[in-house]
């Protein structure tokens, strides 16, 4: 029997899945610091969709209000901030977490960030910032790698050992200090250390003169829902700082909110 096209459209709308909508956020997350004002061919290599495909995904963008264009280079314009304000404007876990943030970080005396795992990279949900101290400047909804962060170490720790294994299998590991640590096995004999220690330490891997300290947050059921961090310049705080004091005050900081957040 011929199908008509209310056939095909009926077909189309039954499938759970919208290859569209999947393109065009394919698209909204190409744009980033490396690609703030990018071409179509820039963006069609970075999602690895054709020119065409990313010429109708970014003109919707820009009638929908979401995207601008001077010509031959695009930009998002602060619309956009309005689909992650969805996000925390009705997520508990953020605005919980942010008066804790702000305790840990004046009892510290240190930058202190709340993130959850996407992928291979940590975002940055939560954040009290007492000084710069990265030559990038973090913000809620920044993304970092996981492989070389404290946070992000503390995340993949508390995942199966299955998973734990895939995900450091198809990370793109990329020495971005002298100190970065790139080998999947040392990366594995780590994880189990912070496993059973409970917490990570980072020490200028992700950016020479940056010391970072993590701590799991555990929701209900006691499954890890987030970590939590102590930033600091290295020639500030010592190891023996962040395993000592700031290790006592985070952990103590942690255990609060998780209590609070075990009863959401």
């Amino acid at each position: 029997m011929r199908s008509t096209d209310g056939d095909d459209v009926a077909s189309q709308d039954s499938q759970p899945f919208v290859t569209a909508l999947a393109r065009g956020l394919a698209v909204i997350r190409a744009f980033g610091p490396d690609r703030a004002e990018p071409s179509l061919a820039d963006l069609a290599r970075a999602t690895e969709l054709s020119r065409a495909t990313v010429r109708r995904c970014v003109h919707t963008l820009i009638e929908l209000g979401y995207a601008q264009s001077n010509g031959r280079h695009f930009s998002l314009t602060p619309k956009i901030l309005t689909l992650g304000y969805a996000y925390l404007s009705t997520a508990p876990l953020p605005r919980v977490a942010q008066p804790f943030l702000e305790r840990i970080s004046e009892s510290c005396g240190e930058s202190c960030s709340l993130s959850i795992l996407e992928g291979d990279e940590v975002v940055y949900l939560a954040r009290s910032a007492r000084k710069r101290i990265m030559s990038v400047d973090l913000s809620v909804g920044s993304l970092l790698p996981a492989y070389c962060t404290s946070m992000g170490r503390v995340l993949l720790a508390a995942l199966p050992e299955d998973e734990m294994s895939a995900r450091l299998a198809r990370a793109k590991l990329q020495r971005l200090t002298p100190r970065t640590i790139v080998d999947p096995d040392a990366l594995r004999e780590i994880l189990d250390g912070v496993r059973r220690q409970g917490f990570a330490i980072v020490d200028q891997e992700l950016e020479i003169g940056l010391r970072s300290l993590a701590v799991p947050v555990f929701g209900a059921g006691g499954r890890v829902v987030a970590a939590m961090n102590v930033s600091a310049q290295a020639g500030r705080v010592d190891i023996v700082q962040l395993r000592g004091p700031l290790l006592d005050s985070l952990r103590l900081g942690v255990a609060e909110l998780s209590a609070v957040l075990g009863g959401l």
